[in-house]
């Protein structure tokens, strides 16, 4: 081991752009155009004044109705005058599939002579994460492959491609910090034209960018051979260091240790969200047990624990603080595995899921506690990866409390789940659980899939499930569920407007499988004819709301559809007039009042008369249910894993 020493020279890369923590992430800044006004006039105080006819490509750290304020590697920062004269675009990705491959491990951890290296210790007995015969999953962990017919309208494309780039105009609005833009300066010193790097990342507005790999790690403490530690401090203040590495296959045990990092000057980014540069806890090859320990970090990219690569992480009766941007609790990524027991976790930046994971996947498994995160952009969970929680709280005070992107998993089981998600003028709607593909290839496209068994489920602002340019699946299995005063909607799959560069307008609606068993349900269901929806209400389940066809992000219309499936046992209590493509019932339709409501085709032929003021208008109508393609719920003990 090499204690308390700086092995590693020279400072990581400047920082990329802020990734999805959040929704997303994923992961996602949230920042608001207000907000970044309100920042301006300071920035603007020590930045240098653009030069007339430059071209300037930066990170854009203030913004404006009247400036905007970017860090360039040449110039430093610059501010630039907006005017109205002044264009706004995005070049959008289109028909390309982001690079699914996980991003490789930095070379270089250090200078580690002649130690010998090791292969990472074997999981504990039992199954691991991610095995069992879980809905969605195989049986060898691996993540869920894609339903035939996988793309819209059943072609082979992925919701959201296009046949090529396009570009988007914006406006001053659409810009955020920590974007990354070109901006051409006109002869009068105005900025003429403003271009955002295309495919932006989350719901939180960070769009998803190239990440730099870095050359090396620094850390204040490594370990590159087995060690076992109890009531020892750890400390960093380097800029963009580690306060712990475990790497080179050590089998690392740490208790009542104090971990903690504390620097002004960390640029966080993508380097930390994708790699875990300047996380408190890094292991990248290797094994990490810490237990009834603190950790602090008051530093961008200070994460508390990060598990890479082939790292594991054991983390137990721990508490994790975070308080600056790009700061998740624990977090995975690049394959990366982490165990969890029994945390208090709180993080307050942006970009600071408590529990989050980025770009290369990874597997984590959770089992008790509480996990809050304060900041905008961060969810209380931000997956690209497959995550499993049981018996948890889990609070979002600033953002949606889930955000899953592309082909990745989360499963709740017995957990009290609560997101307050703000209002953004860049979104198309508010939500409280969104799954959806950002195209910034954070995240493999494929089908995001949701699981909710036991607990609670609140909402504080807008909608409950969003679902947009992806396939996804949905399982709810006896959730108490409390939506927002408003509860704009219940379930919403639709196309989007591509503000944020979420799939090709008007090809970027959603494949959703949703199912409900043993479930009270309150709010509408939202469809378009870009998407397809089959919903599936089991088990004594009962959903109160209309079900309507909404095309204001269809473009030119689709062959989409949405079908409801209702058990003999179950019922649906419309609140007023429905559209469906197809409805098979052997239960109950039913309006508030307790009336049977009228089933009618397109045709307007009645195929059901009833005594209600509401009519459910449908193309096909039967009394025979097929539930064969309904989820079907598992436990915890699929799995769970033997506490370390």
């Amino acid at each position: 081991m090499k204690q308390n020493t700086r092995i590693l020279c020279g400072a990581m890369a400047a920082a990329m752009t802020v990734s999805l923590a959040g929704c997303a992430s994923n992961a996602a800044s949230s920042t608001t155009a207000e907000s970044s006004a309100a920042s301006s006039s300071v920035a603007a105080a020590s930045a240098t004044v653009a030069a007339a006819g430059a071209t300037y490509t930066g990170t854009v750290t203030a913004v404006s109705a009247n400036a905007l304020t970017l860090t360039t590697e040449s110039d430093g920062e610059v501010t630039v005058p907006l005017v109205d004269a002044t264009t706004y675009t995005r070049s959008s990705m289109g028909g390309q599939a982001p690079d699914s491959n996980p991003p490789e491990m930095p070379g270089n951890y250090g200078d580690s002579g002649d130690q010998a290296g090791g292969t990472p210790p074997e999981l504990p007995a039992g199954d691991a994460a991610g095995q069992g015969s879980g809905n969605g999953q195989g049986a060898d962990g691996s993540a869920p492959e894609k339903p035939a017919g996988d793309g819209q309208n059943g072609s082979n494309t992925p919701p959201g491609s296009a046949p090529g780039g396009e570009t988007e105009t914006l406006t001053y609005e659409s810009i955020a910090v920590g974007d990354t833009v070109t901006v051409i300066v006109g002869d009068d010193g105005n900025a003429s034209s403003v271009e955002l790097a295309g495919g932006q990342g989350g719901p939180g507005g960070a769009p998803g960018g190239s990440s730099s790999k870095p050359e090396s790690y620094d850390a204040a403490t490594e370990f590159t051979v087995d060690d076992v530690r109890d009531g020892v401090t750890y400390a960093s203040t380097g800029t963009d260091e580690n306060s712990i590495h475990v790497y080179d296959g050590a089998d690392v045990t740490l208790t009542n240790a104090a971990i903690s990092r504390d620097s002004t000057d960390s640029t966080g980014g993508d380097n930390s969200s994708f790699y875990g540069v300047g996380a408190a806890a890094l292991v990248t090859d290797g094994t990490l047990k810490i237990s009834d320990s603190t950790i602090i970090t008051d530093a961008k990219g200070g994460a508390g624990v990060f598990a890479y690569g082939d790292g594991t992480a054991y983390v137990s009766d721990t508490t994790i603080t975070t308080r600056q941007d790009t700061s998740g609790g624990i977090h995975v990524a690049g394959g990366g595995t982490l165990y969890a027991w029994d945390l208090n976790v709180d993080t307050s930046g942006e970009s600071s899921a408590a529990i989050r994971s980025d770009r290369g996947s990874g597997t984590m498994v959770v089992d008790g506690g509480s996990y809050t995160s304060n900041g905008t952009g961060s969810p209380a969970i931000y997956s690209t990866a497959d995550i499993t929680v049981n018996n948890a709280t889990l609070t979002a005070n600033g953002s949606e409390a889930i955000c899953i992107e592309g082909l990745n998993t989360i499963r709740l089981f017995d957990c009290d789940l609560t997101g307050n998600m703000p209002t953004n003028a860049q979104n198309d709607c508010d939500w409280n659980v969104i799954l959806y593909q950002s195209m910034s290839g954070d995240s493999e496209q494929g089908n995001a899939t949701f699981e909710m068994v036991g607990g609670s489920l609140t909402a504080k602002n807008g909608g409950m499930f969003y679902t947009t340019n992806t396939e996804s699946t949905f399982l709810l299995d006896g959730v108490d569920i409390t939506p927002a005063n408003e509860n704009d909607f219940f379930l919403k799959c639709t196309g989007n407007a591509n503000a944020r560069g979420w799939g090709q307008s008007g090809a970027n609606g959603a494949d959703c499988n949703f199912t409900a068993r043993n479930q009270m349900m309150e709010g509408d269901v939202v469809w378009d004819s870009i998407s397809q929806l089959d919903f599936y209400i089991l088990d004594g389940s009962t959903l109160t709301g209309t079900v309507r066809d909404d095309e204001s992000n269809a473009g030119n219309d689709g062959d989409g559809y949405a079908n409801l499936y209702i058990s003999a046992d179950s019922k649906w209590i419309m609140t007023g007039d429905s559209t469906l493509s197809a409805l098979a019932c052997e239960g109950t339709v039913v309006d508030d009042q307790g009336r049977a409501v009228i089933i009618k085709d397109n045709n307007g032929n009645v195929l059901v008369q009833g005594t209600s003021e509401y009519t459910v208008t449908v193309e096909d109508y039967s009394t025979t249910v097929d539930a064969a393609n309904a989820s079907v719920s598992v436990t915890f003990s699929e799995y769970e894993v033997e506490k370390a």
